[in-house]
């Protein structure tokens, strides 16, 4: 048997002029389905059923049109007339969207169905936020207290409050998953102010960058500043905020990008904009880069693998069993925007690639 969702869309076929066994349906299935059908309702009926329910639909002037996506198979029946025509003085058919419902409850957003996502993933995740939340409060406390020595002493920078940070993401992410580093000697020295961009793939990705260490400035959402405890500290530490889909916002992000550069801080940019849906690397954005140009500083390109499948983009609930590594690449010098992004772009997506190949290879053994 297959399960059938009918939705109400204002309009419903006249199946009330079928008898049960014109229609092909048992008396068990009829009986569940009332003239007005109303959302969430689900039946019960075979493949033949289906097929003599679209045949009376296609009696009465409806047209049906099979779609069929990963999991979710759908057939509309919609009138050859229009059916919200209410005004013409004549009675319309009317039409119902059936849809099967067979496997999957998720979205291609996810890493997989909501449905099959294992309870162990589930009680992981639970217990990821309740450590990062007990850690942060105690962590947020010794900020507020030494917030005012850093504004006297180290007002740009503020390695007091990004060395909590780090105390702060790796004590959240130690029991969880392991975080491997390779190219270290690549990384700038501490005090030289330098532009760090990185791939984009999960919520994990913040953790991961803060556990190396370094006082770069990142960019978020205005709102995120909202969110107690957590957006307080990223507001300590002075992380830069930005509006999104606003021009002038994005603007005066990209002018305290460049003063705090030239004051010796260093800022983060994840140039793909937002977390990747399907593990792709997507297109960069040229604003980390110009930013680099006009301060002459070099770019620090990162590769972040792993994040993705173990907190999937969409899926931030839950917490599979996996392990991260980090790619520290060579820094990038140069002076046109255009050619620093392509090249950044060209390592991270390279390193990527070659860690796919690896993967499949030691999969097939």
């Amino acid at each position: 048997m297959e399960a059938v969702s009918l939705s109400h869309t204002g309009f419903s076929l006249p199946l009330h002029r079928y008898g049960y066994h014109e229609l092909g349906l048992s008396s068990a299935s009829f009986s569940l389905l009332p003239m007005n059908v109303y959302r969430g309702l689900r039946y019960s009926s075979s493949l033949h059923e289906q097929a003599n329910l679209r045949k009376a639909a296609q009696h009465y002037c409806y047209s049906s049109v099979i779609r069929k996506c990963v999991g979710v198979s759908s057939c509309y029946l919609t009138p050859n007339e229009n059916p919200y025509n209410l005004f013409s003085g004549k009675r319309n058919p009317r039409s119902i969207i059936v849809r099967s419902e067979l496997a999957k409850m998720g979205t291609h957003e996810v890493g997989y169905p909501l449905s099959e996502v294992p309870l162990s993933s589930k009680i992981r995740g639970t217990c990821f936020y309740a450590t990062t939340a007990i850690t942060a409060i105690f962590l947020f406390m010794l900020m507020l207290v030494v917030h005012p020595i850093v504004l006297l002493t180290d007002r740009y920078r503020r390695r007091i409050h990004y060395t909590i940070a780090k105390m702060w993401a790796s004590l959240t992410v130690a029991p969880f998953f392991r975080i491997k580093y390779e190219g270290l000697e690549n990384l700038p020295a501490p005090n030289s102010p330098a532009v760090y961009v990185s791939n984009h793939q999960s919520f994990l990705d913040i953790y991961t960058l803060l556990t190396l260490g370094r006082s770069f400035k990142f960019i978020s959402k205005t709102a995120i500043f909202l969110f107690p405890i957590i957006g307080w500290a990223m507001f300590m530490m002075g992380v830069i905020p930005l509006k999104r889909m606003d021009s002038r916002s994005q603007l005066d992000c990209l002018k305290r990008c460049m003063e705090l550069i030239r004051k010796g801080a260093s800022v983060f940019f994840f140039p793909e904009g937002t977390r990747t849906k399907d593990g792709k690397l997507g297109a960069f954005k040229k604003g980390a880069f110009s930013v680099a140009a006009k301060t002459k500083v070099p770019v620090v390109p990162i590769t972040l693998v792993g994040t993705g499948s173990i907190m999937p983009a969409g899926s931030e609930g839950i917490l599979n069993i996996g392990s991260v590594k980090v790619l520290i690449h060579k820094p990038v010098i140069g002076r046109d925007p255009e050619a620093l992004c392509n090249e950044a772009r060209s390592v991270i997506a390279d390193a990527l690639s070659k860690h796919a190949q690896v993967s499949s290879s030691e999969n097939d053994f």
